[in-house]
């Protein structure tokens, strides 16, 4: 479970992001386009072009953890 808090950073990326995207391909968004490391222990959101879904990426030290 994802309790969210201030010991995080969330950074949410703006252009739709296709849903069928798994962790690969997250990742790979995370380092292309934010410049960031997937396994810093932040928040990455990802919305779909309508904007009625959400995927929260998250490493928690022994894998991630995809929130759809």
């Amino acid at each position: 479970m994802l309790g969210f808090s201030k010991h995080h950073r969330y950074y949410l990326y703006r252009p739709a992001t296709d849903m069928r995207n798994g962790f690969d391909g997250l990742s790979g968004l995370v380092l292309n386009k934010f410049k960031q490391d997937p396994l810093s222990g932040d928040v990455f959101i990802f919305l779909n072009q309508r904007r009625n879904l959400i995927k929260l990426l998250h490493w928690q030290g022994d894998g991630f953890a995809i929130f759809y």
